[in-house]
């Protein structure tokens, strides 16, 4: 006797898990004030763990056109699956079927003001340190916003603000 199977697959969200946003400001390097700065990543708690989470975060990224490992350049528009509003102290990012959000500190909303674009990185490797609602040390997040293994294998892009109109 013999038994039909099926393979069924995880879905994308379910294999990337928990996708987190943050925020943050840096310096220009010139000293003329500060560069607002958002990463998403994931923490690596989905059906596949870590693993699982990378290979999903790499699919979204080429399915977006921002591949791990590049820098695309959206601030003068154009078609770009991914949208930044910020309203109401909040960083709304929108994806390919999903949203994540963060509260953004005023520093950040007042450089995001001034510039009317976000560095933005989409890290593929998994935080789980870094859960939602607790404090990350800046030494933290310099530690993995500035690792070269995090942004090397990040997609990265100059995000135009978008605001609600009321």
């Amino acid at each position: 006797m013999t038994s039909a199977s099926s393979a069924v697959q995880p879905s994308r969200a379910a294999l990337l898990g928990s996708l987190i946003v943050i925020a943050w400001c840096g310096e220009q390097p010139d000293g003329s004030g500060d560069v607002p700065f958002l990463m998403a990543y994931p923490l690596g708690d989905g059906v596949q763990g870590p693993e699982g989470a990378e290979v999903a975060a790499r699919a979204l990224l080429e399915e977006i056109g921002m591949p791990a490992g590049s820098v695309v350049d959206q601030s003068h528009g154009g078609s770009f699956p991914l949208t930044l509003i910020v309203q109401a102290g909040r960083a709304v990012l929108t994806l390919p079927t999903m949203t994540a959000q963060c509260p953004a500190p005023p520093e950040w909303l007042a450089a995001a003001e001034k510039c009317g674009t976000v560095q933005f990185m989409f890290a593929t490797r998994s935080w789980p340190e870094a859960l939602p609602g607790v404090a990350v040390s800046d030494e933290q997040l310099r530690a993995f916003a500035g690792d070269e293994a995090t942004i090397t294998t990040a997609g990265h892009c100059l995000l135009p603000i978008r605001r609600l109109r009321g």
